[in-house]
């Protein structure tokens, strides 16, 4: 590798929307910097079941009407 062209990489912690930590290496910030996040697995729909509400709001028709059924479950 070239010297000094790549970015710091080291280690911070990762807390989530419940409160729970922990530690991975990151770009981000510098060492030991907190990485506070306001979208996680326990809190997206993609992780939570969400998929329901897609279907409930009409979102998966109006997809088809656009795109056809390919991705549906026949």
């Amino acid at each position: 590798m070239k010297a000094d062209i790549h970015p710091d990489y080291h280690e911070i912690t990762v807390e989530q929307t419940d409160g729970t930590q922990f530690k991975t290496f990151s770009c981000y910030g510098k060492e030991g910097d907190v990485l506070r996040l306001d979208i996680d697995p326990l809190t997206h729909p993609a992780w939570t079941g969400g998929t329901g509400n897609v279907i409930e709001k009409g979102q998966l028709k109006k997809f088809e009407g656009k795109y056809g059924d390919m991705f549906s479950k026949k």
